[in-house]
């Protein structure tokens, strides 16, 4: 894989539909981890755990266990019946097992009509696991797009890594399957092509900095701060939208923002975000669509840059 390095000031202006200023994308990760592994290492769920000591992948860790999966069972109800409230469809990144094992979540979403982007097939099976292994690989990406769509009943048109941990190989694979978009990159506040042997990929980031996870549990800010972080972010991009188009990630976990105390900051963010003018309420699907139809060459250098 490679792309280009491009300043943003180098680049030609990025135009949204209706010269909206901000791609926005709220994007509920709808993650399942095992309870048991054959292994006597450390088990990583997709995550820093709440309590410390991480037990070995053949002992049950129940503490860190059902605090995730309070997610699932309360956490994720919340958070639809927020988005519902508010008239706003959000994305939903969906493990192959969540599919098969807590099928209802994704169920929920469908009937939403939200985005389902395909997200490794178990959370805590990182592809870094395959890096010196293509076909391994492989077998886990095809493995996890066979059962998206005997879950969702359509082909997955793009992809998120379990903890955004791809290889040198992931965009490869992902075009040579026909996918349209690929979330792992972190580089940016605009789409670009990833170019691979099999053809281009639109990066269209996905975000660990304005993540619940990162701004709540690894750095406790309160249920305020982590409102107002959001809002500030968004105000930023929505200026700077006014020259050249912008997207902003909302990465949200059920276990972290579906909490009862913490679902105010999601509420009063969403209320700001739909009083501004500007703001694209949006896929990556129809933004990978839209750039590879009116920009995908504006990242090249502008004339004399």
């Amino acid at each position: 894989m490679h792309y280009d390095y491009v300043p943003l000031p180098e680049r030609q202006p990025l135009r949204w539909p209706g010269d909206k200023r901000v791609a926005l994308f709220l994007t509920i990760n709808l993650e399942t981890w095992d309870l048991i592994k054959d292994t006597d290492k450390p088990y990583y769920a997709g995550g820093p755990a709440i309590l410390p000591d991480t037990l070995p992948g053949n002992v049950p860790d129940f503490p860190n266990y059902s605090w995730r999966e309070y997610g699932q069972r309360v956490g994720v109800w919340r958070l639809y019946e927020l988005f519902d409230e508010m008239g706003v469809k959000p994305a939903v990144t969906m493990n192959a097992v969540t599919g098969l094992r807590r099928t209802a979540m994704v169920t929920a979403a469908l009937k939403r009509g939200c985005e389902v982007i395909a997200h490794n097939y178990e959370q805590g099976e990182l592809l870094t696991n395959f890096a010196g292994d293509v076909a391994a690989e492989r077998a886990v990406i095809e493995r996890t797009l066979a059962v998206y769509e005997q879950v969702c009943g359509r082909q997955a048109q793009g992809w998120l890594s379990s903890s955004l941990r791809g290889t040198l190989n992931t965009a490869d694979i992902l075009a040579e399957k026909g996918l349209k978009f690929y979330c792992d990159l972190m580089n940016d506040d605009q789409p670009y092509l990833v170019q691979t042997p099999h053809g281009p990929i639109v990066s269209t980031p996905y975000s660990n900095e304005i993540n619940d996870f990162t701004l709540l549990t690894r750095r406790g800010h309160t249920t305020a701060e982590f409102r107002d972080v959001l809002i500030e972010e968004l105000s930023v991009l929505h200026d700077e939208g006014a020259k050249t188009g912008r997207i902003m990630n909302v990465g949200l976990h059920p276990h972290v923002s579906g909490r009862a105390y913490r679902i105010s900051a999601l509420r009063e963010f969403l209320e700001f975000a739909k009083s501004l003018p500007g703001v694209w309420f949006t896929t990556r699907e129809e933004v990978a669509s839209w750039y590879l139809e009116h920009h995908h060459e504006h990242i090249t250098p502008r004339a004399g840059a």
